[in-house]
């Protein structure tokens, strides 16, 4: 697979010599192609008898992009998109001015991929296997977010920096863009299971890898835009320090968003939620299923729309799109009410749509519910639940299911008193997320299968994502315990080259394998993975013992790992309010 290249990872002793001349080399070749660029455009500007002023102008441009693509990890691609752009380049008088310019040409690249596998399907889709087109139709739906994502980051930096504050405009661009590069992998991901669907891969390899680049570059501006900014700002107020009081202070005295009109502050803060509508399958609500449900719920909507899911087994797969926003679901608890599927990869599906329950639509909520897929061990991956939704969150629910059970795909989550048990992988994704005072388990694999509680897949290293498990309890089932013995059970594994998961302050039993963490695939992200583990205790808990890999460490640093707490990973004082659950934003 096709991947972000490696400008910070070396494997031999020499590694750094070599990165210093790798990277000397990337410069001297895009001074070289951006001066011959320049003095190119200028002659051809002086030889059609163009204003002096024009050239000046163009040369200032030009300079200007140079200076904003030389924080990307493809300088040579950000600059030639943008600079030969005849509809951009002379518009260009800021950084900001170009990282709006390389999202537009995303976007033009983006709606290309679109049309690219719609065209693909109506040539060759007589020929494609189920999976394949059920990949195909997993890329229109992720092509279609990203082109919505860049879109809102195009409007976010319109009012930037006015609008919002700086580290609320920051989180919220890196999200969109984290999000986006997300997207790209996810379509092709969909054709890695059977060696037929290489062929479909390598149609779309190209587009997506160009996207996902474009993506990365365009991240990689705003995050020194932002970083630059923010730290203007400190310096300019260092005399008003945030205390830790105020860091921490309680749910009750955390900010509302501006979206959330004052009735649906007071049903949040409210212990009996009124929902607008019932399901029950009985027929003694307004819908027998929760789909129908869901369908019904109004569009786009600003307002909270609560789905009562009465207590009995749903047999469905349920999507709530990313056009039903503010959705919330409650059941009449996780052991009373639940949503059951069993599509899998072996019956023919694609990890991404094996989901159940499958969320997208922002500021997703749900408790007293039971998720679950009943595919089993053998059916390999099989997701109960897949959340693309940002500012979602789930409190005391139950996610059930083998390899592959919850995929917190994208943006950001929150998990609160929640159930997680599975096999192999069985939390994984690219979201940035925080499970708190939640229940982990690993159950008994399949015949010769090793569990891993975590597979994050962060791709990029200025992607904001990344799995944290802050208070909660790691142990193993009881048909596991019996026998854990014979089915080695690890913290995690890096799905991806710059995977980030940091365990924090939860109970490790003795289930967790002495090393900790299993590798992927050989020496593949060793070095530029992120795992950390910080003040946890129980039989499994000691590091001694642990993978002595580049990129693991026991955090020893109270104020480096508050950085992956809910106020600061999933910036969680601007909406965990307004959730009505309990969280702790700080350590």
């Amino acid at each position: 697979m096709d991947r972000i290249k490696r400008l910070y990872a070396g494997d031999s002793a020499d590694g750094a010599t070599k990165r210093k001349r790798k990277l000397l080399l990337v410069a001297l070749f895009s001074t070289l192609f951006i001066a011959v660029a320049v003095i190119g455009i200028a002659a051809s500007v002086r030889s059609s008898h163009e204003n002096p002023i024009t050239v000046r102008r163009l040369l200032q441009s030009h300079a200007t992009i140079q200076s904003a693509c030389s924080s990307t990890f493809y300088p040579d691609l950000c600059f030639s998109a943008v600079a030969f752009s005849t509809e951009a380049a002379g518009r260009i008088s800021s950084n900001k001015d170009v990282i709006e310019a390389s999202l537009n040409l995303t976007m033009a690249a983006v709606q290309h991929n679109f049309f690219a596998v719609k065209k693909l399907i109506a040539d060759q889709g007589g020929s494609f296997t189920k999976r394949e087109k059920t990949a195909l139709h997993d890329c229109l739906e992720t092509i279609d977010e990203t082109l919505d994502e860049l879109h809102e980051a195009v409007e976010d930096l319109h009012l930037y920096p006015k609008k919002k504050s700086l580290q609320q405009h920051a989180d919220d661009l890196k999200t969109l863009l984290s999000s986006a590069i997300t997207n790209q992998e996810t379509c092709l991901d969909g054709f890695s299971h059977d060696s037929a669907d290489k062929k479909v891969r390598k149609a779309l390899l190209a587009g997506q890898v160009h996207v996902e680049k474009m993506c990365s570059n365009a991240l990689a501006m705003i995050k020194n835009l932002t970083d630059t900014d923010m730290e203007i700002e400190r310096r300019a107020m260092s005399s008003r320090k945030l205390t830790e009081e105020e860091e921490e202070r309680p749910a009750s005295e955390a900010g509302w968003p501006e979206w959330l009109s004052a009735g649906d502050r007071r049903l949040l803060q409210s212990s009996t939620v009124t929902p607008d509508v019932v399901v029950a399958a009985d027929g003694s609500g307004n819908y027998k299923t929760v789909s129908a449900a869901v369908a019904a719920a109004p569009e786009q909507s600003s307002k909270r729309y609560v789905i009562k899911i009465k207590a009995g087994v749903y047999r469905e797969n349920v999507d709530v799109s990313k056009k039903k926003k503010n959705i919330m679901f409650i059941g009449d608890g996780r052991t009373n009410t639940i949503i059951t599927g069993s599509r899998s990869v072996v019956g023919g599906s694609t990890t991404f749509n094996s989901a159940t329950v499958a969320v997208v639509g922002e500021r997703f909520l749900a408790r007293d519910i039971t998720f679950q897929n009943t595919a089993g061990a053998a059916m390999h991956q099989a997701v109960a639940l897949r959340v693309g939704a940002d500012l979602a969150a789930f409190y005391q629910c139950d996610f059930l299911a083998y390899q592959d059970t919850l995929y917190v795909h994208s943006n950001r989550q929150f998990f609160v008193k929640c159930l997680i048990a599975g096999t192999v992988d069985f939390i994984f994704g690219n979201s940035a997320v925080v499970f708190q005072d939640c229940d982990i388990h690993a159950r008994r694999p399949g015949s010769g299968q090793k569990n891993m509680v975590t597979a994050q897949g962060r791709m990029d290293p200025n992607q904001v994502t990344g799995i944290v498990i802050q208070k909660c309890r790691i142990g193993a089932t009881s048909d596991l315990q019996a026998v854990k013995s014979s089915f080695p059970t690890y913290l995690g594994r890096p799905w991806k080259e710059y995977s980030r998961t940091v365990i924090m302050q939860s109970s490790i039993s003795d289930v967790i394998h002495p090393a900790g963490w299993y590798e992927w695939n050989g020496n593949f992200a060793l070095n530029t993975l992120y795992y950390g583990e910080y003040l946890n205790s129980g039989a499994g808990a000691g590091t001694s013992n642990r993978v002595k890999w580049k990129g693991f460490k026991v955090i020893t640093s109270a104020t480096e790992a508050q950085g992956f707490t809910a106020g600061r990973f999933i910036a969680g004082s601007n909406w965990l309010g307004s959730t009505g659950f309990p969280f702790s934003l700080g350590l």
